[in-house]
């Protein structure tokens, strides 16, 4: 290969890189975009043969979102609620549990981490109606409690595997310091090992939010008009008379930009190191 093939490569490579990532870019947030746009666009605009580029921007399809019989405040709160606490409880169990499992010298911890990880691999449709049975003998249906166990059921093994691998990745030389020190089993890990392991809790927590904030199977089986979420509330401006589009882009708006906030955040903290100065030539 000459000298010019060889500076070429790179630069060929690099072309394509960028060229993925552009198309990424258009793929994703033209889409995005054009709902927030059309999002404050008139009934007339938004339904216009030919797209419209330049329109009056209205928040009439936001205030009628708030008034009459469509207020959105209710389903806002019991998404808030039901995704907020079943993603708290998941993290907090799946620490626990997490930190177990990478700690614990059995032979077949692999097994019991492919097993976990395993059951959030099952299709909702499978497990909805046991659940189903098992949430209307205890009188869960149509309840913010009954919500919150079906979340967790499919958000707690994947904070489990998720923890135990930010922990696995936390040098034991720095629990052994602490145990060393005069720290309990409790004190080490709530006051060394999980401060290390922020960057995980946050990212943990972040995904699991958007799992339940985004489900639509659980909130429609198992919820009702006392629990009804924000997917719910968007399936329900879709009529056999029509479809609001103007409401359904505000709503899908609403639903999608706390989730783009969470997303950066999850970004945020991947970047950062677990044990980033904890421990010098490790």
């Amino acid at each position: 290969m000459t000298t010019s093939a060889i500076d070429r490569t790179p630069l060929r490579a690099r072309l394509g890189v960028r060229v993925v990532v552009i198309i990424g870019l258009l793929w994703t947030l033209v889409p995005l975009v054009w709902m927030v746009a059309s999002s404050f666009k008139s009934d007339v605009d938004v339904t216009a043969a030919e797209p419209e580029f330049l329109f009056q921007p209205t928040l009439e399809n936001y205030r009628s979102l708030f008034t009459g019989a469509n207020n959105l405040g209710p389903y806002i709160w019991h998404s808030v609620l039901a995704s907020g606490i079943s993603s708290v409880l998941a993290v907090a169990i799946g620490a626990l549990a997490g930190y177990g499992l990478a700690g614990t010298r059995m032979r077949a911890k692999k097994h019991v981490a492919f097993w976990i990880i395993s059951t959030r691999m099952a299709p909702i449709a499978v497990v909805v109606l046991p659940l189903f049975l098992l949430f209307r003998g205890a009188n869960l249906i149509d309840s913010i409690p009954g919500l919150i166990l079906a979340y967790l059921t499919f958000n707690l093994p994947f904070a489990i595997w998720l923890m135990s691998a930010f922990f696995a990745e936390v040098p034991p030389s720095v629990e052994e310091s602490a145990l060393v020190a005069g720290c309990t089993r409790w004190q080490a890990f709530w006051y060394v090992v999980l401060p290390l392991t922020k960057s995980g809790l946050v990212t943990t927590f972040v995904l699991c939010l958007v799992f339940s904030w985004n489900d639509y199977a659980f909130a429609l089986v198992f919820g009702g008009p006392h629990s009804q979420t924000l997917p719910i509330a968007a399936d329900q401006l879709v009529t056999q008379t029509g479809i609001d589009w103007g409401q359904l882009t505000a709503i899908g708006t609403i639903v999608v930009l706390p989730m783009i906030v969470a997303g950066l955040a999850v970004r945020r903290w991947l970047v950062t190191g677990l044990t980033l100065g904890a421990v010098t030539g490790e």
